[in-house]
């Protein structure tokens, strides 16, 4: 469309490359409302560091937006708007990251308590084996005292035994035990 078909010039409105008197108008109406964003963002989210999150991100996305508004006078109630969006959408992002966090975490107790079991069965099987190899005489105490609980009078009555043998092989046992075990300790400190 040329100029010379324009029939009236006042309906063309000039068009001002000047920013200063755009920028004036947003920080009056940023003053005009400076807690409302605060005070949106904190009845949804609760907590005062997310809302000052919140409110920052939404008079940022106002300053990008406010020359594209159509109607800046009722820039309160888009503000209010995008707040609450804002607050909402970080409200979920916050409920999801703490739902993948327990996931996680379960997933890692879960992983732990699996490994442990498996260490734990091993070493019950290695000192089963270990027991196994001992002479009868020092398997048969260990087996009394040491795995059914019974005290060294008890063990020496039922072996009729001297308590005093009931303790040497006992303590023999212990030590060839430890002497078969020791590669395992060693194991289990580099774990």
């Amino acid at each position: 469309m040329l100029l010379d078909d324009v029939a009236d010039l006042s309906l063309v409105r000039p068009v001002s490359l000047d920013p200063a008197p755009l920028e004036r108008e947003f920080a009056a109406r940023v003053e005009d409302s400076s807690t409302l964003a605060f005070r949106v963002a904190l009845g949804v989210l609760r907590r005062r560091e997310d809302a000052e999150d919140v409110a920052q991100e939404a008079f940022l996305r106002a300053h990008r937006s406010f020359a594209s508004l159509r109607d800046r006078d009722r820039f309160r109630a888009w503000l209010v708007r995008t707040t609450f969006r804002l607050a909402l959408d970080h409200q979920r992002s916050r409920a999801r990251r703490q739902r993948r966090d327990e996931a996680l975490a379960l997933e890692r107790t879960a992983a732990s308590s699996v490994e442990e079991d498996v260490a734990r069965h091993e070493v019950a099987e290695r000192v089963g084996r270990a027991v196994d190899a001992l002479p009868e005489k020092l398997r048969v105490v260990t087996v009394l005292a040491a795995i059914r609980g019974h005290d060294l009078a008890s063990v020496a009555r039922l072996l009729e035994l001297p308590e005093g043998t009931v303790k040497s092989r006992l303590h023999l046992a212990r030590r060839a035990l430890a002497e078969s075990l020791r590669c395992l300790v060693s194991e289990t400190r580099r774990r």
